[in-house]
């Protein structure tokens, strides 16, 4: 099996070139620890090396979104990471002090969603992970090295996800946005101030999958104050 193999800067790299990065140098330090679980990586700093090493490329096309935490079937889970571009790709972490008891759960909430997904997991868990994951799901394992460097390897490649759910794709859009592309299909006004569950409802039977997942993926992108509660719209939930 061949198995690509990328490594990362060491931690005083890291500290040196991302200044402005949300963990701090001394939380990066503290995340490398010492000690006889050294090597054991926690959540904050694979989420920051797959950003910086594997993601980064992402970031150069004006045409992509990558995001930390995107609430899926509204807050039953969320995405660690979620890639979106022409298709929607999500990123599970379960690193070595995770526990994987809400795995199943999100197997099943991620497979609801996205295109492709992948877990990105410690080689702790590694096995336990591919037991539970559908054949279609990718696995990149990470590892540490004794200055702190870490390395990803695709140890399975993602396939294509073929039973998406219109319905939970559509529960990506705020309510004002799923009624206003409701109205640009010329659906009446009476729907509109419909709860927002029969509008995702509505845009799953009106709209061919395809077609459904262009018009949420560019919502998302246009989308701004993420992480601000939804905009109130008139007729409540």
């Amino acid at each position: 099996m061949w198995r690509a193999k990328l490594k990362l800067p060491s931690f005083d790299d890291i500290c040196q070139q991302n200044n402005n990065e949300t963990l701090s140098c001394i939380t990066r330090r503290a995340a490398l620890g010492s000690g006889p679980n050294y090597g054991w990586m926690n959540d904050a700093l694979i989420r920051e090396s797959f950003h910086r090493q594997m993601l980064r490329w992402h970031r150069t096309f004006p045409n992509t979104l990558v995001l930390n935490e995107l609430g899926l079937r509204h807050g039953r889970c969320r995405a660690d990471i979620a890639v979106i571009n022409g298709r929607l790709t999500g990123y599970e972490i379960k690193s070595d002090e995770d526990s994987l008891e809400r795995l199943t759960e999100q197997i099943k909430t991620y497979s609801a969603v996205f295109d492709h997904a992948a877990v990105i997991t410690g080689a702790r868990h590694r096995d336990a992970v591919l037991s539970r994951l559908p054949k279609w799901w990718g696995v990149i394992v990470c590892h540490q090295g004794k200055r702190g460097g870490v390395s990803f390897e695709t140890w399975r490649s993602a396939g294509r996800n073929a039973r998406v759910d219109p319905v939970a794709v559509a529960q990506l859009l705020w309510k004002a946005e799923a009624a206003e592309i409701l109205k640009s299909l010329g659906e009446p006004s009476t729907l509109l101030r419909q709860r927002r569950s029969l509008l995702y409802e509505r845009l799953a039977a009106v709209l061919g999958l395809a077609q459904l997942q262009h018009r949420v993926r560019e919502c998302l992108k246009r989308r701004r104050n993420w992480r601000h509660p939804e905009p109130p719209f008139p007729g409540g939930d």
